[in-house]
């Protein structure tokens, strides 16, 4: 049972959403981001997503979109990210890479898997990356011994749901709205069903992902999914306030996924 697997069923032991916070290496430098996603984990994150710097990110709106050219100016590497995952999984928690596939190819697939492996990390979110073109990664993941995650979206048929569903090890992520990545005034309706679907599919946990910014909306989402992922809002935080809002917004949606209510 992999890192992630083990900390969605302490979770659902306590009777709670697992909270799943997403930071990107090099912002607002590699040193600050490893002490952000750290206090992250020491306020309560279950589960930490470390974004891979990547020069055309598609799915990801403004917050983050410029936060990763920031750390691209940088001179953030892809060695630079298995070093961040190297030193927040010493925190004690799960760390998974949010990345597109294009700089894992570079890389090299096997070599990618080796090196995250090596870091400590627990696998892979791929957004880009259709099931049926991972081949490869699918590959190198058993080789690993590394999860995989893809997502599903609410325009997924039933069938495509089963070929995601069947693809994923560890969670599956279900995309709460079709569009970029962002915070919202309220979680998409279509959320719940969308979780209810992939559960027809699959034993797995699902977490729900885009949209989610506070503790309100931590609890709705809570109530229907077995995981909460928060990206932008915590992102807008490191921006705005440094390291302390990360520690007080992780506080707030640790709180939030303990008293789940109806959506």
């Amino acid at each position: 049972m992999s890192a992630v697997s083990v900390a969605f069923e302490k979770a659902s032991a306590d009777n709670r959403a697992a909270l799943v916070g997403y930071l990107p290496a090099g912002f607002p430098t590699v040193d600050g981001a490893i002490a952000a996603a750290q206090a992250m984990a020491q306020a309560g994150a279950d589960i930490i997503e470390v974004g891979l710097p990547y020069t055309d990110p598609l799915m990801d709106g403004p917050v983050i979109a410029e936060a990763v050219q920031r750390a691209l100016a940088a001179g953030t590497r892809v060695a630079d990210v298995f070093r961040t995952v190297e030193a927040v999984v010493a925190a004690g928690v799960p760390v998974l890479v949010m990345t597109y596939w294009n700089p894992v190819e570079r890389h090299g697939v096997r070599a990618f898997a080796r090196d995250l492996a090596a870091a400590g990390g627990s696998g892979l979110i791929t957004p880009d990356l259709p099931p049926e073109e991972a081949g490869a990664w699918l590959d190198a993941s058993d080789s690993s011994d590394l999860d995989r995650v893809f997502l599903a979206a609410p325009s997924s048929t039933s069938q495509r749901l089963a070929t995601i569903a069947g693809a994923c090890r560890g969670f599956v992520y279900a995309a709460s709205l079709m569009g970029i990545t962002g915070t919202r005034d309220a979680v998409s309706g279509d959320a719940g069903g969308l979780v209810e679907r992939i559960r027809e599919h699959t034993d797995l946990p699902v977490a729900v992902g885009l949209g989610v910014s506070n503790g309100v909306q931590a609890a709705q989402v809570a109530a229907f999914a077995d995981g909460v992922i928060v990206g932008s809002a915590f992102v807008r935080r490191l921006g705005e306030g440094g390291i302390d809002a990360v520690r007080e917004l992780t506080a707030e949606l640790s709180a939030g996924v303990r008293r789940a209510v109806s959506s």
